[in-house]
């Protein structure tokens, strides 16, 4: 039996600001299918077990394993010992390798399930923490074709009008977890976004627990509600303004005009995000997370998204519309500086999400392009700051660059800038 730290990892870093899974059924399930002996163990559902296989697997990205015994003890577990690609490391595609094989045993491209699709799911942010995006990217193509065949991109009121209501909320999470993840990715990869066709609305997820599957409410429930209902709301603005006009490498905005009323946009979004989560300078996060780390995490990874958008409408370029210099570094610094207090707090986790690398990366090197020509902004502290932002994310690329090639190479990039 795995260690009870890697399934408790899985609900404190993943869950927090993926949370799709609904915990109390998934652990009583978990515990029921550890209690089996024997042949009872045939008659489980092949996707719980691709699902329990995977949860796991993303639990131990984050777990911190201080031994080499304790390693191999992690990979012994999951059946199989793949060649290190670093030495004393534990290859965890393992685990994902069983879970996709029970994936195959559950015949989940004829029979798509809820939870095969939560499998699914997990699995490609796996792949990508793993620094496999193109294998990330292709997996998930198969996850939006099993989505819609399954109907997530259907309001369950609709299709299911049968159905519970607690199943109907289980619906939506899993749907919005589709799309949020294939509208981010698209973003970072500049390609076309495909959970496009959907008329399931973020106002009918609501913090009603009065149908809970019989389970005891617990209290981060209904705060889970508003953070999947911001990143939503900031998802479908991000997917109809941004992914077509970057996967097409055409300008995000036409005109000076359209860029107002895009960041217009942007600010009303804002102004509907319920507290906490528009508290995103540094002593609010701080306060936050001595009190409510998985709120912390939530703002987080909230602020990092927005900021990420807004500054890549603000650095908008093109023969009828020039940068917005001041507006760029000021919502670039944002977004950086989100992932410096996810570094701060969270350390551990920040070296393994591959969205939060890959966008703080991104607005690092837009930041450094910019910091070339001081001459649009009469503010030179804003340069000031820029540059300490360029410096700080560069030391702590350097603290896995002698392992990590893909750190040692940014590291090399950004430094050419200074």
């Amino acid at each position: 039996m795995p260690s009870k730290e890697q399934a408790d990892m899985y609900f404190d870093a993943v869950d927090p600001v993926y949370p799709m899974v609904h915990r109390q059924t998934f652990l009583r399930d978990y515990n029921c299918f550890w209690g089996l002996h024997g042949s009872e163990c045939s008659k489980v559902d092949a996707a719980l077990i691709a699902l329990i296989f995977v949860m796991l697997a993303m639990g131990t990205q984050f777990v911190t394993l201080t031994s080499p015994e304790k390693k191999e003890e992690s990979a012994e577990f999951y059946g199989m010992n793949f060649p290190q690609p670093i030495q004393g490391c534990v290859d965890l595609r393992a685990p994902v390798s069983a879970s996709h094989q029970a994936l195959s045993i559950s015949s989940y491209l004829s029979r798509p399930k809820i939870r095969s699709i939560q499998a699914m799911v997990l699995i490609t942010y796996f792949l990508m923490n793993d620094n496999h995006a193109s294998d990330a990217w292709a997996f998930a193509g198969i996850l939006i074709r099993q989505a819609y065949a399954l109907g997530l991109n259907r309001d369950p009121s609709i299709i299911l009008p049968n159905a519970s209501f607690f199943e109907r909320q289980q619906r939506r999470k899993l749907w919005q977890a589709v799309l949020l993840q294939d509208t981010f990715f698209t973003v970072l990869l500049k390609l076309p976004p495909t959970a496009t066709h959907t008329d399931v609305k973020y106002e009918d997820l609501m913090a009603d627990f009065s149908d809970n599957n019989g389970m005891e409410v617990v209290p981060h429930e209904a705060a889970d509600v508003y953070f999947i209902r911001s990143m939503w709301k900031l998802a479908n603005l991000v997917q109809r303004s941004i992914c077509p006009q970057r996967s097409l490498d055409i300008p995000i905005c036409s005109s000076p005009r359209h860029r107002n009323q895009l960041i217009e946009s942007f600010k009303q979004i804002f102004d509907t995000f319920p507290y906490p989560f528009p508290n995103f300078t540094e002593s609010d996060i701080i306060e936050l997370s001595s009190q409510n780390k998985r709120s912390a995490r939530q703002s987080l990874f909230l602020a990092s998204n927005y900021y990420h958008c807004l500054m890549l409408v603000c650095a908008d370029e093109h023969q009828d519309l020039s940068v917005d210099i001041e507006g760029t570094l000021d919502a670039g610094h944002t977004a950086i500086n989100s992932f410096f207090l996810l570094h701060d707090l969270f350390e551990d986790e920040a070296r393994v999400w591959y969205h939060f690398q890959n966008r703080a990366f991104s607005e690092a090197l837009i930041v450094a392009e910019l910091m070339k020509n001081k001459a649009g902004v009469q503010n030179q502290g804003i340069y000031v700051r820029a540059r300490m932002d360029i410096v700080r994310i560069i030391r702590i690329l350097q603290l896995n660059s002698e392992q990590n090639l893909v750190a040692k190479t940014r590291v090399d990039v950004l430094s050419k800038y200074l």
